[in-house]
């Protein structure tokens, strides 16, 4: 967002270099200055691992399940797009699109 709001700046730039679209940081700036982008509470970080390998996990119970099949998912919700490729946990997925709703 600073870079939207450093004097002279382009917007339409600033959005094709993060990849957004321009209208998209039009509301986010007029949202920042009316301060309504404030985060309520303590906001925490949290540890990310980026891999080219998918991890085979192995199910923990004793029921057998049948093999998931790779697919894309595509949610767009008007003020975000997900986009979400091959197998997905379900409960992730949902947790997900709830935190995005908000």
């Amino acid at each position: 967002m600073e870079e939207a709001l450093k004097p002279g700046a382009s917007l339409a730039l600033v959005a094709r270099a993060h990849g957004v679209n321009a209208n998209q940081v039009f509301k986010w700036r007029r949202q920042y200055r009316a301060g309504r982008l404030e985060v309520e509470g303590e906001t925490t970080l949290l540890p990310v691992k980026v891999s080219d390998v998918i991890p085979t996990v192995k199910p923990t119970t004793g029921r057998k399940r049948r093999g998931r099949r790779a697919g894309i998912i595509d949610v767009d919700l008007g003020h975000a797009r997900v986009r979400i490729e091959g197998a997905a946990d379900p409960d992730c997925v949902r947790a997900t699109i709830e935190g995005l709703l908000r």
